[in-house]
């Protein structure tokens, strides 16, 4: 299969070369590279020249934008300026981040998934982060169905369908919830471990914590699922300030009259898909 790749960048001087590395390592090569450079302040763009020099499938692309580090609207800003340079010729789309290293066989097994399981919308493998001991350990804490926003591949039907990826908190999830509403579904393959260079967060702004209510306002959750799924959220960190945050996130966004992400019948869809997802986890039964 044909596949392109867009990964944005911002301030990745110290990771970015090592994610390069392991894209040109992959017996599934892609057709075309395309690196955002997000308005970097340290040598990220030199690193970029020096290998779009070397690798004619690789491709720069400067962006100015805000400074400030949210989760959501910076990096897909710089995905989708990337998006414009690309035309309609491959089969699955990418969005990559710049602190990362893939096993050798990666994309080889994601197109492997797309081409025999043709309801596979969106698919990737686990991420790995490593402890204070040196050992690279699986960060995965949504469900084992999600894909991680980090190394998103999509494909083209699935991606085109659900409207590319919406500038906003959230996106990494919303994205999931149009494919399943659009016939669609996510798979991740366990024996593909990324290793993740920087722990999930560690530069986001701190005005990010509650963005997670803001996203579920805008996913038209609506307050009750947004509750329950806040205190999972709680329980699962042992964090009681994550149930804070998130429906003062939530509130916020409501009294801001803050734009919906979602159309009323796909909201409608996400409520009850969400919905039958916590009565099942609930059911002692099942």
């Amino acid at each position: 299969m044909i596949y392109y790749v867009i990964i944005p960048a911002y301030n990745e001087a110290g990771f970015l070369e090592k994610t390069l590395e392991s894209l040109i390592a992959q017996t599934l090569a892609p057709k075309k590279v395309v690196i955002v450079n997000d308005n970097s302040t340290d040598h990220t763009e030199a690193i970029i020249d020096q290998y779009c020099e070397s690798h004619p499938n690789f491709i720069k692309h400067n962006i100015i934008s805000k400074a400030t580090h949210l989760p959501g609207s910076k990096v897909v800003n710089a995905f989708n300026n990337g998006l414009s340079l690309l035309n309609d010729d491959y089969d699955f789309i990418v969005k990559l981040d710049a602190d990362l290293i893939l096993p050798v066989n990666y994309f080889e097994k994601i197109s492997s998934h797309f081409l025999k399981n043709t309801t596979i919308g969106i698919a990737g493998g686990f991420a790995y982060e490593k402890n204070e001991k040196g050992e690279w350990l699986l960060n995965h804490p949504m469900n084992k169905e999600h894909v991680r926003g980090a190394f998103k591949a999509y494909k083209k039907e699935c991606f085109k369908k659900i409207g590319g990826l919406k500038k906003s908190i959230g996106w990494d999830t919303v994205d999931e919830l149009l494919a399943n509403y659009h016939g669609f579904t996510t798979y991740t393959d366990a024996e593909l471990k990324v290793k993740h260079l920087r722990p999930t967060g560690k530069s986001y702004h701190k005005k990010a914590r509650y963005l997670q209510g803001e996203a579920m306002y805008k996913m038209r959750y609506g307050f009750i699922i947004c509750l329950l799924a806040s205190l999972k959220m709680m329980l699962s960190q042992k964090r009681i300030i994550v149930l804070w945050n998130n429906i003062f996130g939530f509130i916020k966004a409501w009294k801001q009259k803050q734009p919906y992400i979602v159309s009323v019948e796909e909201g409608k869809f996400i409520r009850s898909y969400r919905t039958k997802g916590i009565i099942q986890k609930l059911n002692p039964f099942k």
